[in-house]
């Protein structure tokens, strides 16, 4: 039996994508017996560049199988990020249904999922993020592989702000067995350009091994003074301990400047539809045109305008330092129980003062949260999860956009049109930070004795908070088929908010609060046979609402809102996965029904109610890699009231010439409150459809595709101006030179589609701003493997 054990293993290693055996006859004699061999081949057909396979860690548990979850997740290798051309957080929609954003100005810091803003987690933990979907850029030097998932976070992950999904993204690991490298460059259309370094080598074989990443970019940017540099280091350590336990430790500095665009104003119909812009500067009762809340235009003309011609300016500064530091911690502690901590710390500056008068400064924002899961298997059919979590916050910040005013701005005239320079009156509802920049203080202050404050507020606060968790889920095998979850977490919060630039001779306001939340999910598998399993899951998850950083700030009555921690969710949520082990394919769809609260810019809270079905395929077979993706979403305010910078674009005007617009003369912005009412979330398209594709015509050269689709959708609240039915083509194609050395072509929206979106999650500024996407573009990008 000695040799049928060698035979099979030299097959299986002989095995390749390219030669097979359905059936080898062989014949060995062994002490003059003559013995007849069989064995069985086959064809080694996978790419690496399917979700079934993959190993789902942190949510739910670890190594968990894709089928065996009972949620919707698409998990994304860094070989499916390299396919598909990954470069944002917004580009996922390529491959995970319902995850359609807005631009996030450009610079989107937080995923979008099933209509609404996502959390952010790494290797299980939350990341400090944008304040509504404004932060800062992520980088993706540090990461291996993004699970996207929806609906709310699990009990381990617990409560947080945000719920209609999550990114678990999974840092790069050091490798103990081997040393190997890679290093690409790539160069794009507009002067983008972008280098990395990648090496990663033991220390002590099997027991002890480093890595170190280091990306750089310098990206020139179609959009007018606009453009992107970064530098991100990352660094990771990998021990192995002893045979029963691991470590990995990384750290990462990133470095950034970055455009906050705003995308075009004066969104009309026949912007969305011609490129049509109606022209003339607004100006305020009193004669100026300095743009401000109430100015009114009177149109001067309609002109066709450059797409590039957007809402920046070249004065505008907007940088941000970061660096974080991950620890995971396992060890088996019997056969029967294991233990897993995790840590985290995030330390955050960053700038940005604009020209437009809005400003948001970081003066230091730190994170710290720490995990620790008991694992304890009863017998081979009950499991319990047991998790204790800490989690520290503390925001410095200072905020300023109260004097914003977008719609007034004519862009087609001179930079002046869109500088707002504050005159005294304004000036002293601000406090001065540093000598010309004004910020809102943090607390409300009546110094006249009217009864009235004479400040504008934003989002400036010194506030520290600590959140406390304690986390229970039980897993249970009732036979072979049926399996259930359920989980229960309550979190305490101790929260303190300050006022840290008072006015001059005014007390600095304070308050404090304390809050318990609950959460609790249960959950059901049931494998109705080797190839399907459906499931079923319910959520109910406590969250809270929280400004830049993640901190907290004193309202107009310097206090603590409990409204920032009344954000009830839910889900329902059932499925079907497809996942057979003697295939190329895997499959999955979802029916769910998710209740959320969306945090308004004032802080208050708008109840949101979505239903959808989604669809995932995949098919993984050398030659051919396919993937699609379908969304159908219903997204509706839930008898609640909501919100607008302006009612609609038609109000920024008057009615000198309806032969462009029917002004109404209302001025603009002109905050608008809506009554609760059941009607259609903007900036959501109800219908899309992704699909991607790669063929390998041989063994060095491949070419690939991918699509998007979305149908017509409202801009607005009222629905004055819808984008219509759009699609993206793009095209690849990449040639290996040698085993180790590739280059690799992109071209994107290969058709030039002049296509459209949302420049805000929420809704708010959709009858004020929408933002152009790219036209045909290409990129080039040569990898070497060492």
């Amino acid at each position: 039996m000695k040799y049928q054990y060698l035979a099979l293993s030299l097959a299986s290693v002989l095995n390749t994508p390219l030669l097979a055996q359905a059936a080898q006859s062989s014949t060995v004699t062994t002490n003059n017996t003559i013995e007849h061999i069989e064995v069985a081949g086959q064809v080694i057909k996978s790419q690496g560049l399917s979700v079934k396979d993959a190993s789902i860690d942190g949510p739910f548990g670890d190594n968990l199988a894709l089928k065996d979850i009972a949620r919707s997740v698409t998990p994304i290798s860094s070989e499916l990020i390299e396919q598909l051309n990954i470069t944002t957080l917004q580009d996922v929609l390529a491959v995970s249904p319902n995850t359609y954003s807005a631009s996030g100005f450009g610079a989107p810091s937080l995923p979008t999922i099933r209509g609404q803003l996502g959390e952010l987690f790494q290797d299980g933990t939350r990341r400090q993020a944008g304040n509504n979907g404004f932060g800062v850029p992520l980088s993706f030097n540090a990461l291996e592989q993004i699970d996207v998932v929806k609906g709310a976070p699990p009990v381990l992950f617990g409560s947080s702000q945000r719920n209609g999904g999550f990114v678990n993204l999974h840092s790069k690991k050091a490798a103990t067995d081997e040393s190997k490298g890679k290093a690409s460059l790539s160069a794009g259309r507009w002067d983008q350009y972008r280098v990395l370094v990648d090496y990663s080598a033991p220390i002590v074989k099997d027991k002890v091994g480093f890595r170190v990443s280091a990306e750089h970019i310098d990206n020139g940017s179609y959009y007018d003074y606009s453009g992107t540099k970064s530098d991100s280091l990352f660094a990771a350590l990998r021990v192995f301990p002893d045979d029963k336990s691991s470590w990995d430790l990384n750290f990462e500095l990133y470095q950034v400047e970055f455009t906050d665009n705003a995308g075009i104003n004066r969104p009309t119909q026949a912007l969305i539809d011609d490129g049509l812009y109606i022209t003339g500067q607004g100006v305020q009762a009193n004669g100026s045109t300095v743009p401000l809340a109430g100015s009114i235009i009177s149109p001067t003309g309609q002109v066709k305008i450059d797409r590039s011609t957007v809402l920046t300016d070249p004065d505008n500064l907007n940088e941000a330092t970061t660096y974080l530091l991950h620890s995971i911690y396992k060890r088996e502690l019997s056969s029967n129980a294991s233990i897993k901590n995790i840590s985290y710390f995030q330390h955050l500056q960053r700038d940005e003062i604009a020209q437009n008068s809005f400003v948001e400064i970081i003066d230091g924002a730190d994170t710290a949260q720490n995990r620790t899961e008991l694992t304890y298997l009863w017998n081979s059919n009950q499991q319990t999860i047991f998790a204790f979590d800490v989690r520290y916050n503390r925001v410095l910040g200072y905020s300023q956009f109260t004097t914003e005013a977008d719609l007034p701005i004519d862009l087609t005239g001179p930079l002046s049109n869109r500088r707002i320079p504050l005159t005294d009156a304004q000036q002293a509802r601000f406090v001065e930070l540093r000598p010309g920049v004004f910020v809102s203080p943090g607390g409300q202050y009546d110094i006249n004795n009217d009864g009235s404050g004479d400040f504008n507020l934003s989002d400036t606060t010194d506030s520290r908070s600590w959140q406390t968790g304690v986390a229970i889920q039980q897993d249970s095998d009732w036979t072979s088929k049926f399996h259930t979850s359920v989980g229960y977490r309550v979190d305490f919060y101790d929260v303190q908010a300050n006022d840290p630039i008072a006015p001059v001779g005014q007390i600095a306001a304070s308050d404090s609060i304390n809050d318990t939340l609950h959460s609790g999910q249960v959950s059901f598998n049931y494998r109705l046979s080797d190839d399907y399993t459906t499931y079923g899951a319910a959520s109910y998850n406590e969250a809270t609402s929280n400004s830049m950083a993640g901190g907290t700030t004193l309202g107009g009555d310097n206090t603590i809102s409990a409204q920032n921690f009344a954000t009830e969710n839910t889900l329902v949520e059932f499925g079907l996965k497809y996942a057979p082990t003697n295939s190329d394919w895997y499959a999955d769809g979802a029916i769910f029904s998710q209740r959320r609260s969306l945090r308004n810019r004032d802080g208050s809270n708008t109840g949101i109610r979505t239903t959808g079905f989604e669809s995932q395929v995949f098919y993984d077979a050398y030659p051919y890699w396919l993937s699609a993706g379908y969304s159908y979403i219903d997204a509706r305010y839930d008898n609640s009231a909501s919100s607008q910078d302006s009612a609609q674009v038609a109000d920024a005007f008057d009615n000198s010439r309806p032969n462009i617009i029917a002004g109404t003369s209302v001025g603009a912005p002109s905050f608008t409150a809506f009554a609760p009412s059941s009607s259609q979330v903007q900036g959501i398209p109800e219908q899309s459809f992704s699909f991607n594709g790669n063929y390998s015509i041989n063994s060095k050269w491949q070419t690939g595709f991918s699509g998007l689709y979305t149908k017509s959708y409202p801009l607005d609240f009222l629905a004055t101006v819808h984008i219509r039915d759009q699609y993206t083509l793009n095209v690849n194609t990449s040639y290996a030179f040698t085993p180790s050395t590739k280059l690799r072509l992109d071209v994107n929206n290969v058709t030039n589609q002049k296509n459209w979106r949302p420049v805000f999650e929420g809704g708010y500024f959709g009858a004020t701003l929408a933002f152009p996407e790219l036209p045909i573009n290409a990129k080039l990008t040569l990898t070497h493997n060492f």
